[in-house]
């Protein structure tokens, strides 16, 4: 077999379709399924299930695929070797992140990276936890934003910083007379929090407890945001109070009157937020400019992890 041959077999992975896997290869139909079966019949096993508007993976293909990325990322690493380490700042960075997190990141990161490496422009993307180690495996990402705990064979993990959580509430509300509150006095407030499926709302249940309690109970958290611009918008109406990320509590687009921040007495919650890549990844150079990058327009209300 050869590493074409392995491109080949990695774009009808992705694309699901012959055809528009022909297209991506620069070859024709024909000859990417001629190539696609004497794959096959060298290795003695069926990798895909053929149908005639698409295709799928058979069990023995997803790990023939996966090894198969595994050689192509090899193969680059050979290349940038040999092409010496700045051409590794060369080319798109393919980054993604949580929806909790790439909103209030990516505005600041973009220029940092750009003077870091102007000749290495971000492609950037926002998905849940599950979607981004997904596309992370199979090679659309190259690094992901996520926060910990976060467990993968084969991917790196190193931690960025840990991010305090704060209150947000309707300004004139009863708890606005405090400086600092408790998390467990939110367990008799109308909390508004993200749907199910994001880990942000599940971070915050876990360091409320008795609001987990309730939600559970179907006393409150009963109204769901899509994304937290949409909960600060409802506090800000009155519907009830939320606990935000401290990089997403600014209230720079409502007046003082509309809404408050107070943060939380110790130990306050927080999340730890850090970058993951394949351990394959042939670039380190572009992942350290990464790191940096991030690193050099963190706000002041997070702590950096050395």
């Amino acid at each position: 077999m050869t590493l074409a041959e392995l491109r080949d077999l990695v774009a009808v992975a992705r694309r699901r379709h012959f055809g528009r896997a022909a297209r991506d290869c620069h070859v024709s139909q024909p000859t990417l399924s001629i190539a696609i079966k004497k794959l096959e019949s060298e290795l003695g096993l069926a990798l895909f299930e053929r149908r005639k508007q698409d295709v799928t993976v058979t069990p023995a293909g997803e790990r023939i695929v996966d090894q198969a990325r595994r050689v192509l990322d090899e193969a680059e690493r050979l290349k940038d070797i040999a092409q010496g380490e700045t051409d590794q700042l060369h080319g798109t960075l393919q980054v993604g992140a949580i929806y909790t997190i790439g909103p209030y990141l990516f505005p600041h990161l973009i220029p940092e990276l750009h003077e870091l490496a102007p000749d290495m422009p971000l492609q950037i993307e926002e998905n849940y936890t599950a979607e981004l180690t997904h596309r992370l495996r199979r090679g659309n990402l190259d690094a992901i934003i996520v926060a910990l705990p976060y467990e993968e064979t084969a991917i790196v993990t190193q931690a960025l910083y840990d991010e305090p959580f704060v209150a947000v509430l309707p300004s004139g509300h009863p708890l606005c007379a405090q400086e600092q509150i408790p998390i467990d006095t939110l367990d008799n407030q109308e909390l508004l929090l993200l749907g199910r499926g994001h880990c942000f709302r599940d971070q915050v249940l876990a360091a409320c407890p008795h609001c987990a309690e309730a939600s559970e109970a179907g006393r409150q958290v009963g109204v769901a945001g899509t994304s937290l611009e949409t909960i600060r918008h409802m506090v800000a109406s009155g519907m009830g109070v939320t606990v935000l990320p401290c990089t997403a509590a600014g209230v720079s687009q409502y007046a003082q009157r509309l809404l408050a921040i107070r943060r939380f007495t110790d130990p306050a919650p927080s999340r730890r937020v850090a970058l993951a890549w394949r351990v394959s990844f042939p670039r380190p150079k572009a992942i350290e400019a990464l790191l940096t990058a991030i690193r050099r327009q963190l706000p002041s209300c997070v702590r950096e992890i050395p």
